[in-house]
């Protein structure tokens, strides 16, 4: 069980760890994203089209 294991390790494709960094570089976008998202969402001028959007959400009369 060992041998085969080992065998299969040394003849892997030296491009092996090629996953890890793409996995690293789409984390780091991702979150490179969400910061500005939430630069963009706790602006100002966003910030009060919200506030203005859910008032006028809640002042609907049934």
């Amino acid at each position: 069980m060992f041998r085969r294991w080992w065998t299969e390790l040394r003849t892997a494709r030296p491009d092996r760890g090629m996953a890890t960094a793409e996995y690293a570089m789409t984390t780091l976008a991702a979150c490179a994203l969400a910061a500005v998202l939430y630069k963009i969402v706790t602006s100002g001028a966003v910030q009060g089209m919200l506030r203005s959007v859910l008032q006028r959400a809640l002042d609907v009369q049934v």
